[in-house]
């Protein structure tokens, strides 16, 4: 087990971190009030080759894994949530393309992202449906090879300024995701239309728009994933994106920290520094062990991307772990700041603004919880026996002191069974089991033997 980074890997996050110093973060702050996503920004981060991360080798790409994408959106998110948000989807746009068995299309679509500066956005929430993607209603008619879609799409990251559009549509509502598809929507083709941007709390300067399709037609050669197959290219999509979301939170919650320990080793109240208040010592503390907890849940999935395991559980439990201490962090960290920051000419504000949204996009926390559930009472194997069947073996060793409290154990010794009440846990030594529980009243059938001498 090694923790620590490859050379190539810290050479990357040295380059992400420089940038994102350089070029995000002077701006970051004006676009979020105007509430502008700045696309000559972006490019230059095409232009340095942070961008279409995940595209294979061979069509041009970095071929980077999930890992090294992770690296790279914790520096971004550090410097501009906002912006990382832009630049991340990218990656979220093109997963499908890259998982799907459509080689021309891969080849055509991903070969010129690489090639040419340009934005894919990925379509599955609807104006009545966000995390619950099986009840999609946009529709997907066939039309000989082809289908035609008519429908709506919103909270759609990056759809104002997109190229290409990775888009779930239904072939049948009623079905839920056995009718669900996967297909390529060209921007400048007649069919399709971009709502206003949609203002938002925070990520003000992420593009958010809606999707209308008015019989829009896909051609046999643009679909990604035929009804019936699209659901589960949707899944594979999330299971490797949540991860990354991990690897957002765990950006903002660092940078929330660093404002903090900055400014309380300077400013001063009651007569000393506020970093020589236990109060605050402790928040840090917590915060220090959350980003870092955080991360490595953030690589532990990516880890699993990596060699092949899935990581749908570790990305569940990533997801909603990192979202929840980004909120955390950035609120304890407005806290140090006092007054100031709670006022926009500190950087704070804008993180807890921008902090909430983790907690929401790319399946809820209650979503995430509900997948984690289902494995814990389905899957998972505990390794510590049923109650019921916990064994309590007798004390056969003489004691000196007085057992006040355990006359049952004393009397104990010697006995060749034990049995346990199934009602409220007490332990009954002797061949038999009592003919009533003396702690609980329950009847001799409530117990259950435990412990029996070989």
């Amino acid at each position: 087990m090694d923790f620590s980074l490859t050379p190539e890997q810290e050479a990357l996050q040295q380059k992400a971190r420089d940038f994102s110093l350089r070029e995000l973060l002077p701006v970051v702050h004006k676009y979020d009030d105007l509430g502008i996503t700045p696309v000559h920004v972006i490019k230059k981060a095409y232009e340095e080759g942070l961008m279409n991360i995940p595209i294979p080798k061979k069509y041009g790409g970095p071929g980077y894994g999930l890992l090294d994408e992770a690296i790279v959106t914790e520096e971004m998110a550090a410097a501009a949530p906002g912006m990382a948000t832009t630049l991340n989807g990218n990656n979220l746009g093109e997963e499908p393309l890259i998982m799907c068995d459509n080689d021309a299309l891969k080849e055509e679509v991903l070969t010129d992202l690489i090639d040419n500066f340009g934005i894919i956005c990925f379509a599955t929430s609807e104006p009545n449906m966000g995390s619950d993607v099986a009840g999609m209603i946009c529709k997907a008619t066939k039309d000989g090879d082809d289908y035609i879609l008519n429908g709506k799409k919103y909270w759609i990251t990056n759809a104002g300024i997109a190229k290409y559009a990775s888009v779930f549509a239904n072939e049948d509502p009623k079905a839920r995701h056995k009718g669900i598809g996967a297909f390529l929507v060209r921007m400048d083709k007649e069919g399709v239309e971009v709502g206003r941007h949609i203002e938002k709390m925070g990520h003000r300067c992420s593009n958010t728009t809606a999707l209308v399709f008015k019989n829009y037609r896909v051609p046999k050669e643009d679909i990604m994933a035929p009804p019936r197959k699209g659901f589960y290219l949707a899944m594979k999509t999330f299971s490797r994106t949540r991860p990354i979301i991990g690897a957002f939170a765990t950006g903002l919650a660092r940078s929330a920290l660093d404002y903090a320990v900055h400014y309380v080793k300077k400013r001063r109240a009651f007569g000393q520094k506020l970093a020589e208040f236990q109060a605050l010592q402790f928040k840090l503390a917590e915060s220090f062990q959350k980003v870092e907890t955080a991360r490595l849940m953030t690589y532990r999935s990516c880890w699993d991307g990596d060699t092949g395991k899935d990581p749908l559980l570790w990305a569940s439990m990533t997801k909603f772990y990192a979202s929840e201490i980004a909120l955390e962090v950035a609120s304890d960290a407005l806290q140090c700041f006092g007054g100031y920051g709670y006022t926009k000419m500190m950087p704070i504000e804008k993180l807890f603004r921008d902090a909430k949204l983790y907690q929401i996009y790319e399946g809820t926390t209650e979503i995430q919880k509900m997948i984690v559930s289902r494995h814990v009472l389905g899957e998972y194997e505990p390794i510590m026996p049923p109650l019921e069947d916990v064994p309590f073996a007798p004390v056969d060793e003489d004691f000196e002191e007085k057992l006040d409290y355990w006359d049952d154990i004393k009397k104990s010794k010697g006995a060749k069974k034990a049995w346990r009440c199934r009602q409220c846990g007490h332990i009954h030594y002797g061949d038999e089991p009592p003919e009533e529980c003396p702690v609980c009243k329950y009847p001799k059938g409530a117990f259950k033997e435990v412990w029996s001498r070989n």
